[in-house]
């Protein structure tokens, strides 16, 4: 069983339904999905690439 988790800076809205991102520990990786859409399909990153998109993020959210 995969555990997910999203931020606790994730707001609430329709309904109380938070619209994030959740992500999980999984042996191949980083998983990634839409909290709209758990059923779906998720995104696997390694753990390497997933502290580049961090990084990335937050360099490009200083600057909005």
């Amino acid at each position: 069983m995969i555990h997910w988790r999203k931020s606790s800076h994730s707001g609430s809205n329709n309904g109380g339904m938070s619209d994030c991102v959740e992500v999980a520990n999984i042996p191949s990786g980083i998983a990634i999905r839409d909290s709209k859409n758990p059923h779906a399909e998720h995104l696997t990153l390694t753990p390497g690439a997933f502290a580049s998109l961090l990084t990335h993020l937050k360099h490009n959210s200083r600057k909005a």
